[in-house]
């Protein structure tokens, strides 16, 4: 049994995907971030950082992995599934995983603050983090033309990693217009069974855009 301590954001879609694919026993522990449960003393005793996601390994001893990333390379190499055997394309995988996490994810989530969150608009900080999006969208496109998948022609944790955070392209005001083959990419992993279970886990909240942006802000923004 694995116990995931989540919430519906791109890092926490991550998880519960890849718990999906692989077939795996997990309870769900949905932490409310808007009420601060991620800083409680009981949750910071499994991820110091005080954030999520974080899961705790049952059946291996209690054995806890905290960030998104590392917990996809655990999951993957406990069940030897979404993370190649072969050495190299092992590599090739770890390294669209960490362009994801060193750019996707940040970049993106930049973004998402100032045109979202930020209580004050400030042009120059929206126009650079959504250039910096569309940049590694291009990036991606090339990649996505002669693969069909991020890091060659099978389906890894480098997908599970960086599809949460792409196919909320419009949130962040990003222009994917000509990115046809990162179009494609999106809507071939968007069409799984085990992605569209693992993006209602948890289920997102059903307010207005405006009233999710205002909820987030007071995340960001303390």
């Amino acid at each position: 049994m694995i116990e995931l301590y989540t919430a519906a954001t791109p890092n926490g879609h991550k998880i519960s995907i890849a718990l999906e694919e692989l077939g795996l026993n997990y309870q769900v522990h949905h932490l409310d971030l808007s009420a601060g449960d991620q800083k409680q003393p009981d949750y910071l005793a499994i991820n110091p950082n005080g954030r999520i996601p974080a899961i705790i390994d049952r059946d291996n001893n209690n054995f806890i992995v905290f960030e998104s990333g590392a917990i996809l390379i655990y999951l993957a190499e406990k069940t030897g599934k979404l993370l190649p055997k072969d050495p190299y394309k092992r590599s090739q995988t770890i390294q669209w995983l960490m362009f994801q996490m060193g750019g996707v994810g940040p970049m993106m989530g930049q973004a998402n603050v100032f045109y979202r969150y930020f209580p004050e608009k400030i042009p120059a900080a929206i126009e650079r983090y959504q250039h910096e999006g569309r940049r590694l969208f291009e990036v991606m496109d090339k990649q996505l033309i002669t693969n069909q998948y991020l890091a060659g022609d099978e389906y890894t944790i480098a997908d599970i990693a960086t599809w949460p955070w792409v196919r909320n392209y419009e949130w962040s005001g990003i222009d994917i217009a000509g990115l046809n083959h990162l179009q494609q990419w999106i809507n071939l992993i968007g069409e799984r069974q085990t992605v569209q279970k693992g993006i209602a886990i948890p289920p997102s909240s059903e307010a207005s855009d405006e009233e999710k942006a205002q909820q987030i802000s007071k995340i960001v923004t303390r």
